[in-house]
Order: C-alpha cells, then structure tokens, then sequence
C-alpha cells in the first residue's frame, strides 16, 4: 500500500517501474535496468528517479550515473545528485516508520528524437562498493501536458 500512494498512476505517466535491490544493499556492479518502448517524437517527457531507503543509509545523498541507450545504439549519460535529507539528517521524501519514498526529476521537458526500443540503466555512484539500506530504485517517465 505505501508503494501505491507514491508510486500511483496517473493519466500522463508512459512508463513506471520499480526495481528491489536485493538484500537492500545497492553495489556498484549491479545496475538497475529499465526497458521501454517510445512510438511518440512529438510530445515532451519528464524523466524521474524513484527510491526507497531506510534509516540506516548513511548518507544524506547519492551520486547516479543514469545511461540512457537509444533504438539507434547511441549514448546519453547523466550524473545527478540526490538529496534524500537536509543536513539536520531529517528525510526528504514520505514514508511511514523506517523506509522513505523519492522520486527525483533529472530530466525535464524532453522529447525523443526516434521512435523504437529504449533502455534506462540507473548506477549508484559512490565512494562506497557497497549502498545499505536501499531497498528500491525505480524509473518513471511522464508526459509534460
């Protein structure tokens, strides 16, 4: 239910997916992918991160390296910081008890310029081998209108 009140459908939403990171701990040499199919060049999109962590995250943040590969075999990569609490420690997000809910905009007001299969692949990207207490990433994509 709480993954319901955040991650909810609404009319603009293409495509959503959530992923568990197993035993909530998020390495380096473990990706979250992401598959979708794009038929639309015309309309703009909204890109978003979702996450769940837990109290025992160590950080206020997270560093990701966000690929985006194209039907024609090219690259687009992203580094986006995101803040997950202020610097009193207090979470952003919603929750209730130990996990809270992210979602996080890093691109925005894009449109694709070819139609066809598309892959998102979401990295951590910290100074640490290993992220605890992560327990979901996810990938939203959105109409703008």
């Amino acid at each position: 239910m709480l993954a319901c009140s955040l991650w909810a459908c609404d009319s603009k939403v293409v495509f959503e997916e959530n992923q568990e990171i197993p035993d909530a701990t998020w390495t380096w040499d473990h990706p979250v992918q992401f598959s979708f199919e794009v038929a639309d060049t015309v309309t703009r999109h909204n890109f978003y991160v979702n996450m769940r962590n837990g109290n025992g995250y160590e950080y206020s943040n997270v560093f990701l390296f966000i690929t985006l590969h194209f039907p024609n075999g090219k690259l687009s990569i992203d580094t986006v910081e995101c803040f997950l609490a202020d610097p009193t420690g207090q979470w952003y997000g919603s929750g209730i008890g130990n996990l809270h809910d992210h979602r996080f905009l890093f691109k925005q007001n894009k449109q694709f310029p070819l139609a066809g299969q598309y892959k998102i692949e979401i990295n951590q990207a910290m100074r640490e081998e290993e992220l605890v207490d992560i327990h979901d990433v996810g990938f939203r994509l959105s109409r703008t209108h």
